[in-house]
C-alpha cells in the first residue's frame, strides 16, 4: 500500500529560522504498523537498541505519540521522509 506523502514549501527565512531551530520527530500511535514494525525501524535508521526501540513502541501504544530524534529542520524532515516510507506516521513539531 502505498503512504501518500505531502510537499511542504518554506521561503529562504524559514529556511534559514528553521535551521536554528530545534525540531523533534514525533512517531504517532496508527491502526495499521505492528510493534515488530516500529521496533525495527527505529533500530534500522533511528539506532536505538531493541530494548529503547520497544519502549518507544509501547509509549506510543499508550500516550499516542513520543518524540524519537531532536534536531535541526533539516535533518527531522530527512528522517520523517525515510519513516514515512516505511509507512509509519510521523512529523515534524
Amino acid at each position: 500500500m502505498p503512504t501518500e506523502v505531502q510537499e511542504q514549501t518554506l521561503t529562504f527565512e524559514e529556511l534559514m529560522a528553521s535551521l536554528k531551530e530545534m525540531h523533534r520527530l514525533i512517531l504517532w500511535n496508527d491502526d495499521h504498523n505492528t510493534f515488530d514494525h516500529v521496533i525495527h525501524c527505529m533500530i534500522k535508521y533511528l539506532d536505538y537498541s531493541e530494548s529503547q526501540a520497544e519502549k518507544i513502541a509501547w509509549k506510543v501504544h499508550n500516550e499516542g505519540k513520543c518524540a524519537v530524534l531532536e534536531g535541526s529542520f533539516t535533518e527531522m524532515e530527512v528522517y520523517r521522509k525515510i519513516l514515512q516510507q516505511e509507512g509509519l506516521t510521523v512529523s515534524v513539531e
